[in-house]
């Protein structure tokens, strides 16, 4: 056997419980998780196309530390596409965690603060959210006693600010749900076309709301969805043909830029399987209220009104446990 077979990489082994029905708080996806690994977590964190938030369910605490040295503990937020290059680490021993994916079309009601000021930064929810409604949540949480209940108490406590926030422009709310939808393989002149804007009107306020250019949105979605099928075990050349890349070098160069290591490596070091992560649910869709996912009544530039159809939001994966391991060819690390 050669060396390298001979130092594979041991991942810890984490307990993955998904809700056991869909959840009431449009554009959230939740999944709790806890490490049975026999030794302390570390792994890096790859970056999403979606706002993260971890609550701390017990006296263990997730951390994360950045490139910069800058350490975080506890109950953390981490911005769209946080973990860029791949040099931001997850360490934790012995932690129990309500994962949060949020959408965001809705982090700035739910957070208080916009997706452009958390892009790829992570806060403390102490800081974010002030010290007496975040140790709130995290009571409430320590003190359930099933992980359905840690489910309903976190939509509980979702809801009414989902419900009460701000919301970004509906405009801004279709094109990202229409990236998603076609998993990054949008153009964009095709978005600002359909929304009757200039790609100067769109750029500028899809950057200013959401937090990064929208081709730089499509590129991340499109990754998202080829790391997730290469830690599921598909070859490269096939991942790149199905996710709208020129060739494998293309595929290679974008894996390179948002983790810092090759596909080969995305693949043998990912940490839990997508069994229980089908795309639709991976990436919360848009909020019901905006119109069930339909785009708005736009002037286009001939002057025409012109109402454009969208997707509506996907099904649910069922709840249950399943408990992934040191194993070759595990899926894409929960961030």
């Amino acid at each position: 056997m050669s060396t390298a077979g001979q130092q594979r990489v041991v991942t810890p082994v984490w307990e993955v419980t998904r809700p056991a029905r869909p959840g009431r708080v449009p554009g959230v996806v939740m999944a709790g998780l806890r490490d049975r690994g026999p030794a302390p977590v570390d792994h890096r964190l790859d970056p999403h196309p979606v706002l993260t938030l971890a609550l701390a369910c017990g006296e263990a605490a997730l951390g994360i530390d950045e490139p910069t040295g800058r350490q975080h503990r506890g109950s953390l937020v981490t911005g769209l596409g946080f973990g860029v290059g791949g040099a931001a680490r997850v360490r934790a021993a012995n932690v129990e965690w309500v994962q949060v994916r949020l959408s965001p079309a809705i982090a700035l009601a739910v957070l208080g603060t916009g997706p452009a000021e958390l892009e790829s930064s992570v806060v403390e929810l102490d800081d974010l959210w002030g010290e007496r409604r975040a140790a709130r949540l995290r009571e409430q949480l320590a003190e359930a006693a099933s992980w359905e209940e840690r489910f309903a108490r976190v939509e509980a406590f979702l809801a009414p600010l989902s419900a009460g926030g701000p919301a970004i422009e509906p405009e801004l709310a279709w094109a990202w749900d229409r990236i998603v939808a076609g998993h990054g393989q949008v153009r964009v002149e095709a978005l600002a076309d359909e929304l009757g804007w200039s790609r100067k009107r769109l750029w500028s306020r899809f950057h200013a709301q959401l937090g990064l250019p929208p081709k730089r949105a499509v590129k991340l979605v499109r990754f998202d969805r080829a790391a997730t099928r290469l830690a599921g075990g598909q070859a490269a050349a096939g991942v790149a043909a199905d996710c709208g890349y020129a060739d494998q070098s293309h595929l290679h160069r974008d894996v390179v830029t948002f983790t810092g290591v090759t596909p080969a490596t995305v693949a043998g070091q990912s940490l839990v399987a997508t069994a229980d992560m089908a795309w639709v649910d991976h990436v919360p869709r848009l909020p019901a209220r905006w119109g069930k996912a339909r785009p708005p009544v736009s002037t286009g530039r001939a002057g025409h009104r012109r109402q454009r159809g969208g997707a509506t939001r996907g099904g649910q994966v069922p709840g249950g446990v399943r408990v992934y391991g040191p194993v070759t060819g595990d899926s894409k690390a929960v961030s």
